[in-house]
This record gives C-alpha cells, sequence and structure tokens, in this order.
C-alpha cells in the first residue's frame, strides 16, 4: 500500500449493497451500517479489558491509516473501541474498505 491514498481517489467505485454484502462474507464482527439510506459504511466493536488497551488499539490502527493515507472513524471508550471504515470521497464503501478492515482484525488479533 502507498502512502498517497489509492483507495480515496475520486473515480473509485462505490460498491452497491449487494457488492458491499458479498464482501462482508469474508470478515468476521463486522457490519454494514446504512447512514442515511444511501451512505454505506463499515463498522466493527472490539472489546478490550480497559482504557488502557482501548488506547493502545487506537493508536495502533491510526499508525496504520497515516502510512497508507486512508482514515478510519474511531471511537475510543473504556473497554471497546469502534473502527467504521468508509471513503469519505465517495460516500460509501470500496474494496480498500474490506481491505483495511481485514488489517485491522489482524492488528487486534496480536493485542
Amino acid at each position: 500500500m502507498s502512502n498517497a491514498c489509492d483507495y480515496c481517489r475520486p473515480d473509485a467505485k462505490r460498491l452497491s449493497q449487494e457488492e458491499a454484502e458479498h464482501e462482508l462474507k469474508a470478515l468476521i464482527g463486522w457490519s454494514l451500517i446504512d447512514e442515511n439510506q444511501e451512505r454505506l459504511k463499515l463498522q466493527r466493536q472490539f472489546p478490550f479489558p480497559d482504557f488502557a488497551s482501548a488506547l493502545h488499539f487506537t493508536n495502533q490502527v491510526g499508525e496504520f491509516a497515516e502510512k497508507i493515507g486512508h482514515h478510519p472513524d474511531l471511537y475510543t471508550a473504556w473497554g471497546k473501541v469502534i473502527v467504521v471504515w468508509y471513503t469519505h470521497k465517495i460516500q460509501g464503501v470500496q474494496v480498500g474498505d474490506f481491505l483495511c478492515a481485514a488489517e485491522t482484525d489482524r492488528i487486534y488479533s496480536q493485542n
């Protein structure tokens, strides 16, 4: 993956609900949320035993996002982190968001 976000091109193909549901089958624990009946996002909540662990994971995902130049929404609270991947420029999800979700899972598995 490159520093310039290849996923954030304005011509990236936004996935339909059906296409996104097909891609979702490869991920465990993730769900599609439909914001305003038109903008799909990919979301998962990760559990942690305490705030420090949740914050550490948030920072790891943040480092990955900075490296590739594609950034999720991250919500950190005591005992949990909610990660939301979508592509802002196309106002939806595309294949790269699912790859980022898989990498997020890999990061979580190492904690």
